[in-house]
């Protein structure tokens, strides 16, 4: 019973600490870069509680966000940074690196036309409208987001083994685990 109770705290903590954080998207600058970071923090109950718990803190700190953080940022992270690290671990298993970054780059190329047909509804945006540089300035985002995403997926795999060589013990012996 302790240890749940420890796993539901660390859940908690992570998912107030991903809220104060993407309070930060209100600065312009950072609208994208705030729920990259913020999801992030999603592998610390991920490698301490497992996935279960990982899933609750991107619930609660999905609904956190919600409620506070700057709209194109809220669903960044709703669509796809915040469940990312646990989708990264499941994804992962497969002993094929094609099938795995082929299910990744799926991932996030839905979770980013989910994102883009929202504000383009909303804001009532066409790229017919736009002539040709709208044709061909999604297909250069499009690769570019891709190749950011691929950076973000190396990123993130380095900063588990960091956590996982440096962190993991500490926060094991401070929540007595």
């Amino acid at each position: 019973m302790k240890k749940q109770t420890s796993y539901l705290t660390l859940s908690a903590i992570t998912a107030s600490l991903i809220t104060a954080v993407m309070l930060a998207s209100y600065f312009p600058f950072l609208t994208y870069a705030v729920p990259a970071v913020a999801g992030t923090l999603v592998i610390i109950p991920l490698v301490e509680s497992g996935k279960g718990y990982a899933f609750a803190t991107y619930i609660v700190s999905a609904v956190l966000v919600i409620l506070f953080a700057e709209p194109e940022a809220k669903l960044m992270y709703v669509c796809f940074f915040g469940f990312y690290p646990i989708i990264k671990a499941i994804f992962e298993k497969p002993k094929s690196r094609v099938l795995e970054y082929l299910l990744k780059l799926v991932v996030f190329n839905g979770a980013v036309t989910l994102v883009y047909a929202f504000f383009a509804e909303l804001f009532m945006i066409e790229v017919e409208g736009l002539g040709d540089f709208g044709k061909y300035s999604t297909l250069i985002l499009y690769v570019l987001g891709n190749f950011a995403f691929i950076l973000y997926d190396i990123c993130l795999s380095r900063l588990c083994t960091f956590y996982m060589l440096r962190l993991h013990e500490k926060v094991k012996k401070i929540l007595k685990f």
